[in-house]
């Protein structure tokens, strides 16, 4: 039985992970697919769940992905039997979409002097969901269109409020954009530089994904980014996850084309996931806390219902 629980583990990894490493086989990063489709004519939203929560870490990635890859537009997802408890149906002939639940089990080992103890032993169990439309009879709510886009001034002003609330410095001037661990300040090139204005604030939530990283904040080993390559790649993913999760819930669309002083890391990805199938998961994983952490600062509004 242990056995066949750690094959089914492994098995969760590799599938997920191949099919990430098939899409950046072909130069597409599946973070960040559903700007190029379905969610442009739409509020770019994380994906939900069937009460209007959002997903979290890597099922963001995996519904982002399964949602452009299958053409719907609704970000709503949910289980068959929670389609059931709704008075609704999957149709027919529909096949789910997988996403993980992350738990742990307690096995008794023995401790080497006769006695024994505990170990809280991790696992990542996979299920299906739904999304609305591949469902019938479900309440008319379920079906209406995407809120519209916010007017691009509030996004902008709702966005410069978020990363003034961390209370991360940040300075301007120069040709880069970086995150320094010795001085802690994020480095920006001047907000007229950029393209258009959700280019600077993807920037900017890429590098506060860097930032969050100190021991004062979410503990993220920083220390061999500079001199060992393979920490330096993946911290780069973490950080661009962060960015895709921090644009979805500012409704901001993040860049769909990596910067140059990025692109080279494309290739360095699937070196490091084709070589650890768990690297995927524990990069959203890091995203995710980070991502916290800065909805953590905001000040708290009784009205919001803050999606972190």
């Amino acid at each position: 039985m242990r056995k066949t629980q750690e094959s089914q583990r492994v098995d969760v990894y590799t599938r997920i992970t191949d099919r990430i490493v098939e899409d950046l086989g072909k130069g597409v990063r599946p973070w960040v697919q559903p700007w190029r489709a379905s969610n442009a004519e739409g509020r770019i939203t994380r994906p939900l769940r069937h009460n209007g929560l959002p997903y979290s870490g890597m099922n963001v990635l995996l519904l982002w992905s399964e949602g452009i890859a299958r053409g719907f537009s609704s970000p709503m997802w949910m289980t068959f039997k929670q389609a059931l408890e709704l008075g609704a149906a999957v149709r027919k002939g529909e096949s789910g979409s997988t996403v993980v639940f992350a738990s742990r089990f307690t096995r008794t080992e023995a401790d080497g002097s006769g006695g024994d103890i505990e170990r809280e032993i991790p696992f990542l169990k996979a299920y299906s969901v739904f999304n609305v439309e591949q469902i019938d009879g479900l309440p008319e709510h379920y079906y209406r269109p995407p809120a519209p886009v916010l007017d691009p001034v509030e996004r902008i002003e709702h966005a410069d409020r978020f990363f003034r609330n961390t209370g991360a410095m940040i300075r301007h001037g120069g040709a880069k954009a970086f995150y320094s661990p010795a001085t802690d300040h994020i480095q920006m090139p001047v907000f007229e530089s950029f393209r258009d204005a959700a280019s600077y604030y993807a920037t900017l939530s890429h590098e506060a994904g860097h930032w969050t990283a100190l021991p004062s904040r979410v503990g993220r080993d920083f220390s061999r980014y500079a001199k060992v390559r393979t920490e330096r790649v993946r911290e780069e993913l973490v950080a661009e996850l962060s960015s895709c999760f921090v644009c979805a819930d500012l409704g901001i669309s993040p860049e769909l084309e990596p910067r140059p002083d990025h692109a080279s890391y494309v290739q360095s990805w699937l070196d490091v996931l084709s070589n650890d199938k768990r690297a995927i998961f524990q990069a959203a994983a890091h995203a995710q806390r980070a991502v916290a952490y800065l909805h953590g600062l905001q000040p708290v509004v009784a009205e919001d219902g803050e999606a972190a």
